[in-house]
């Protein structure tokens, strides 16, 4: 059996607009998308979960502990041993107080990629840029602002072309869904079964090879 590290924010943990609470694992992307394996490939890969609220890439957050992504993920990929890394994250990196432009944005994403290339070289990667931010979000959450919505929106062709000079597979979540109209910010249920099936997609180049 082969493990696929889903590495997260809140739209990995499956953060519930409507309710503040969590979706269940079967609205979950990453349970959709463990059901699409089983269901085309048995029992041959395994969905190793790790999303957390407030996640960043490489920024600390007044507010949060633990939510730095580069603090964590060394020990996460000693402890799940991924074949596959699946690596979505820079929403909280547009929040207002990282004072935080795409291309720095992108620079912690590469310090992502350096771990997992340093601690598990036989790791293949999917980068996904996060899906964007919609106009309003600081109506529902006074972290962002318009300028966030905007950095959420470049973040696509600046991890397109991290991806492309590193040479690891890429997606846009932005292009599979959209932030629900409940917070500007965060996934459906329905949003969470267009994102699965895209990473789904997006994934088989690395499904079937070796």
């Amino acid at each position: 059996m082969r493990n696929i590290l889903c590495f997260g924010d809140s739209n990995t943990w499956g953060f519930n607009a409507e309710t503040k609470g969590r979706f269940p694992w079967e609205i979950r992307w990453t349970g959709i998308l463990q059901e699409r394996l089983d269901g085309f490939f048995g029992a041959r890969f395994r969905i190793v979960e790790e999303g957390l609220v407030g996640r960043t890439t490489v920024f600390e957050d007044s507010l949060r502990a633990g939510r730095k992504g580069a603090e964590l993920l060394p020990f996460i990929l000693e402890s799940s041993v991924p074949d596959i890394a699946v690596v979505m994250l820079g929403t909280n990196d547009c929040k207002i107080l990282n004072h935080a432009t795409p291309e720095i944005i992108g620079k912690g994403i590469e310090v992502l990629l350096d771990q997992i290339e340093q601690i598990s070289p036989d790791c293949r990667v999917l980068l996904l840029s996060p899906i964007h931010l919609s106009s309003g979000v600081g109506e529902f959450d006074p972290e962002f602002d318009e300028s966030s919505v905007r950095i959420s929106t470049e973040l696509k062709s600046v991890y397109a072309e991290i991806a492309r000079n590193r040479r690891v597979e890429f997606a846009a979540a932005s292009d599979f869904a959209a932030a629900s109209d409940s917070d500007r910010e965060h996934l459906s249920a329905g949003g969470h079964r267009s994102l699965a099936e895209g990473i789904f997609q997006a994934l088989m180049p690395l499904l079937q090879s070796r």
